[in-house]
C-alpha cells in the first residue's frame, strides 16, 4: 500500500459549476460538507449516496472522515463533485486505488455545463419567435 506520510490527503472534484475541495481523514466515518453533516446538507437519498458512493464502491465506508467545501452550482453539481473529489483524495491516500475506481468510472470528469446565451438568440439556441403577419 503507497500511503502518503500526511494525515489527511486532498482531491477537488468539479461537475457543472459547482468546485468540491475534500479532505479525507482516517476515522469513524462522518462526513460533512460546509460544516453541515452530508445528509442534512444535501436532503435528497439520492445525492446521499452520490457523494459517498467512491466509499461504497471500495467498501471502505466508515474508514474515513470527509471533510468537503463546495460552492457554485446546484445541490446535484455540488454532490457529483463530491463525489469525484472523495475518488481523488482515496487515490492521494492509496495509488493503488486507482484501477477500481477508474473502472467504475469515479474518475471522470463530467464536463456537461449549461451553454451560454448568444446575442440575436432568446436562450443558447432557441430563436426568437418569427411571426408571418
Amino acid at each position: 500500500m503507497a500511503t502518503k506520510t500526511s494525515d489527511r490527503n486532498y482531491g477537488t472534484g468539479r461537475r457543472k459549476c459547482a468546485i468540491a475541495r475534500v479532505w479525507i481523514t482516517p476515522g469513524e466515518g462522518l462526513i460533512t460538507v460546509n460544516g453541515r453533516d452530508y445528509k442534512e446538507y444535501f436532503g435528497r437519498p439520492v445525492l446521499e449516496i452520490l457523494a459517498r458512493s467512491p466509499l461504497t464502491a471500495l467498501d471502505m465506508e466508515g474508514r474515513f472522515n470527509v471533510v468537503a467545501k463546495v460552492k457554485g452550482g446546484g445541490l446535484s453539481g455540488q454532490a457529483g463533485a463530491v463525489k469525484l473529489g472523495v475518488a481523488r483524495a482515496l487515490i492521494e491516500y492509496d495509488t493503488e486505488l486507482r484501477p477500481p475506481l477508474k473502472r467504475e468510472g469515479y474518475l471522470t470528469r463530467d464536463a456537461r455545463i449549461k451553454e451560454r446565451k448568444k446575442y440575436g438568440r432568446k436562450k443558447a439556441r432557441r430563436g426568437f419567435q418569427f411571426v408571418k403577419r
